[in-house]
């Protein structure tokens, strides 16, 4: 009778640690896999390159011309370090107002904030340094100020927390103002609005940066309560069960685990983080999306394996690869594999993916890079 009570009391405890997923749902979305090149850039950007109203997509040394993506062109050479490229992220802005796309991007090895300027033609594209920053993870770009443009800011675990504001030129080259929000942050990074006040903060591995009145001018504020390393980047910041509270979502990067922190606030105002479980079985999320699929007005979980983000030296490095979505249900989250499998079937992401509507069916597609290959996967609904 002992062993039957404990044996009990250790089956409870596992269904209490382990998450409610499951790996289908009635009517998820099908997608297409399109294999695109061989290249291991870790970063993809989407945008029209040469003004035909198409959208083309940018990784590393090379731009893909829509719609086919076939079409290759080279841009200019990225620095190789070992298994790296030093290219981060990539992020389409026209900065010197040409009315052509250029893209920014970041490396660890450089330590240097760059943009890439669109020359319109076949010559090689012109990298541009805008800060020496310190080692980027990579890069983001939100608007901090609330004024509608963008502002970059990169990830610079060990270093300072900084944004910087783009004064885009006109048929010139643009100005950046560098406004520092911490004296220093890790691997991790978001950015929403946690306390309702209507202004965007910063959330870091070990907590988030209240956002001033000005946040250009004034003083952020550190508040803790819970402590993520080394975090994904992005942490999506977002109402995960619609209580009114902003939620984190946030991977493991570099090792197990996929979970959501619950925001809750007691009577006398104290903020508290309880972290739930969405996904155990996978490593190195290292990188998501909180993006609608279907349509149907509720924000998905876009995230998948960084294949070798330690180059073969995190936990789970060698398990497959994988690419998924997760649907919130109201009580949990729903997984579903959009692909999975040993190298050459299965894909993952790198550091930089993105999601946009190739085709214009008005479905977003999913377009990720990484040491596996490029990779767009249609949304057919």
């Amino acid at each position: 009778m002992v062993f039957y009570h404990s044996a009990l009391l250790l089956l409870l405890i596992s269904l209490l640690q382990e998450p409610v997923v499951q790996t289908a749902q009635p009517g998820a979305v099908k997608f297409r896999k399109q294999f695109i090149a061989a290249e291991s850039f870790e970063s993809v950007g989407v945008f029209d390159v040469n003004g035909d109203k198409v959208p083309d997509l940018v990784s590393g040394s090379f731009w893909y011309e829509g719609p086919g993506y076939m079409k290759r062109h080279f841009m200019a050479d990225s620095k190789r370090y070992g298994e790296y490229y030093d290219d981060f992220a990539t992020i389409p802005m026209d900065l010197n107002g040409d009315k052509r796309m250029d893209f920014v991007s970041g490396g660890w090895f450089a330590e240097a904030l760059r943009w890439h300027e669109n020359p319109g033609s076949d010559e090689p594209w012109r990298a541009h340094t805008i800060a020496k920053t310190g080692n980027i993870e990579t890069v983001r770009a939100w608007d901090v100020d609330g004024d509608g443009a963008l502002e970059l800011v990169p990830n610079t675990p060990g270093k300072p927390l900084a944004f910087y504001k783009v004064n885009a030129g006109a048929n010139s080259d643009p100005t950046f103002t560098r406004v520092e929000v911490a004296k220093t942050h890790e691997h991790g990074l978001g950015f929403g609005d946690i306390n309702g006040d209507g202004r965007g903060d910063f959330v870091i591995s070990d907590g988030w940066l209240e956002a001033p009145k000005d946040p250009l001018t004034g003083s952020w504020k550190l508040h803790g309560g819970f402590s993520i390393e080394p975090a994904s980047v992005p942490m999506i910041v977002a109402d995960v069960n619609k209580d009114g509270l902003a939620d984190l979502i946030a991977g493991n990067a570099h090792g197990y685990g996929l979970y959501w922190h619950e925001q809750q606030v007691d009577r006398k105002g104290k903020r508290t983080w309880v972290a739930h479980p969405i996904d155990l079985d996978h490593s190195q999320f290292h990188e998501m999306q909180w993006v609608d699929l279907n349509k149907d007005g509720q924000p998905e979980l876009v995230t998948g394996k960084r294949y070798r983000a330690h180059n073969g030296n995190d936990p789970g490095a060698d398990d497959n690869l994988g690419l998924y979505y997760y649907t919130w249900n109201g009580e949990s989250f729903t997984k579903n594999i959009i692909s999975y499998g040993p190298l050459g079937e299965g894909v993952g992401t790198g550091i930089y993916f993105s999601v946009a509507d190739l085709r214009g069916t008005g479905r977003p597609d999913i377009i990720v890079a990484g040491k596996q290959g490029l990779y767009i996967f249609f949304n057919e609904g």
